[in-house]
């Protein structure tokens, strides 16, 4: 008798994702650096300038999209976070990286649908040229850089993931978003600097 074989269809779309796209060659950021400026189309239509954002004391920014499985899964999470920090001066920034040509579930208009599907209470801004991801390095959706601001310029203080289990937000042993913006808000330096990013490939216009 042949034996069946059962994969956990989570297991099978990490494979995929493995294999999906070529990464994009980049170094990006890295802790410490200064973020550059950026102006970049909010779903809404208006153009969003980081350093025009008033009264914050930094940001989460988070390469995201609508389509990946691992942007989904984190989508409720990326909305406690802007609704539990962004009082506190560190709103979420999400930008929707992916070239819409190869992945047509995130044009414009899908991110239109989606936010107000989902009610984002952030910004949701489409970095069409890719410069934006280039410029930070951002490999994955969903990829995190929290900043921090000090006189009107952005320093990186942390790169990663928003916590250590995609799959089960309650069973996260490690907040890492949360950990770094806790210790900003003390005064403290982040302790936990970079942890690698888990999601779908960015879609890099070919």
């Amino acid at each position: 008798m042949k034996k069946t074989i059962i994969i956990p269809v989570f297991a099978i779309i990490m494979a995929f994702m493995s294999f999906n796209f070529p990464m994009q060659t980049s170094t990006g950021y890295n802790p410490g650096d200064k973020a550059a400026d950026f102006t970049l189309k909010n779903i809404d239509g208006s153009m969003v300038t980081l350093s025009a954002m008033k009264d914050i004391k930094g940001a989460i920014v988070v390469f995201t999209c609508n389509h990946c499985p691992f942007a989904q899964m984190y989508e409720q999470r990326i909305i406690a976070l802007h609704n539990k920090y962004a009082p506190k001066g560190y709103p979420v920034v999400a930008i929707n990286p992916n070239d819409t040509k190869v992945q047509p579930e995130d044009s414009y208009e899908n991110m239109q649908k989606r936010a107000s599907q989902m009610k984002y209470p952030f910004v949701y801004l489409l970095d069409d040229t890719q410069a934006t991801a280039k410029a930070y390095g951002a490999q994955r959706t969903p990829h995190v850089y929290v900043l921090s601001k000090k006189d009107n310029a952005f320093t990186v203080e942390f790169i990663g993931a928003i916590d250590d289990n995609a799959q089960d937000a309650g069973k996260a042993a490690e907040k890492y978003v949360e950990k770094a913006i806790d210790e900003l808000s003390a005064g403290k330096t982040v302790t936990t600097k970079t942890v690698k990013a888990v999601g779908c490939t960015i879609k890099w216009r070919s």
